[in-house]
């Protein structure tokens, strides 16, 4: 990708100098554990939150905008990682600008995301998350979280390595806080609610959706004159690398598509694809073509 270095994000909140990490051992909760409790919530109309922590579920960890101090330790500032740093912010200030012009298209304003650093572990609304959940999307705080240690595994272990690949990780994010301005998760929730026997169903078209609107990113990257020679196979390796099924088959287990919960590697690639390829947010309607 062609990318300027340009500092940090007035987005990004670099949370690896401590205070997110301690605590609960074990409280790994993802979106999928987020969308569990939600399900839970509306089908039994308590809150299930509140069981995860404190009252009415864990409160964010105090913002810490680059620059500023973290609890327990500051802001890192790491030589090694700090071009890992410049490179997430580019892709996270890229992403939002595009959004913020394709939304009204649709009918909707776009506000920002923040997107939180974290090493080993961290709180969100959502609940406690270990380094071993993978980046995530917080509704209930409108956040992103990664810690940049994941990038070594999706090189190493799923081999996807790229640039091009980091920034699908991030931009797959992105799309899940599209789908919540538009409201897409919170149908998704009453959909599952309604029909529990498809909820893994219902949680893969929300991922597929957010690979193909990472992929409409993708197609306005491309416009732009950003992308090189290369880029596109590396985004569409890492959607087939981290696939339902190729995960089950590395972990030397059987392939169970019923317990799918972001789609197989053939899924992931035809939607980033066609995200890629059409630019067109109303392309994206994944829900349509589970019918």
């Amino acid at each position: 990708m062609k990318w300027t270095r340009g500092g940090r994000s007035a987005n990004l909140e670099d949370q690896r100098g401590g205070g997110g990490g301690g605590g609960r051992p074990g409280m790994k909760l993802g979106i999928g554990g987020f969308l569990l409790l939600a399900v839970l919530s509306i089908v039994f109309k308590k809150d299930f939150f509140s069981l995860v922590g404190g009252g009415g579920g864990l409160a964010p960890s105090a913002d810490v905008s680059a620059g500023s101090g973290a609890p327990g330790g500051g802001a890192v500032s790491d030589p090694q990682e700090e071009e890992l740093v410049e490179f997430v912010s580019f892709v996270l200030d890229d992403a939002q600008a595009t959004w913020k012009k394709l939304l009204p298209g649709v009918g909707k304003s776009y506000s920002d995301a923040k997107l939180v650093l974290f090493r080993d572990g961290v709180d969100s609304a959502c609940g406690y998350a270990g380094s071993s959940s993978g980046p995530f999307y917080c509704p209930g705080d409108q956040k992103l979280y990664i810690d940049l240690g994941f990038y070594a595994e999706l090189k190493e272990r799923f081999g996807a390595p790229g640039d091009f690949a980091q920034a699908y990780v991030i931009t797959h994010e992105i799309g899940h806080h599209v789908q919540h301005l538009l409201g897409i998760d919170r149908a998704m929730r009453e959909k599952q609610a309604a029909d529990p026997r498809n909820e893994n169903a219902y949680s893969v078209a929300l991922e597929l959706q957010a690979d193909c609107f990472a992929g409409v990113w993708g197609h306005e990257t491309a416009q732009r004159g950003i992308l090189e020679k290369g880029d596109v196979e590396e985004g569409l390796n890492a959607a087939a690398a981290i696939g339902d099924d190729r995960i089950q088959r590395s972990a030397g287990r059987s392939v169970s598509p019923d317990a799918f919960t972001h789609g197989s590697s053939e899924q992931r690639v035809t939607w980033f694809r066609k995200g890629l390829e059409t630019g067109d947010v109303k392309a994206c309607d994944t829900f349509r073509a589970m019918r």
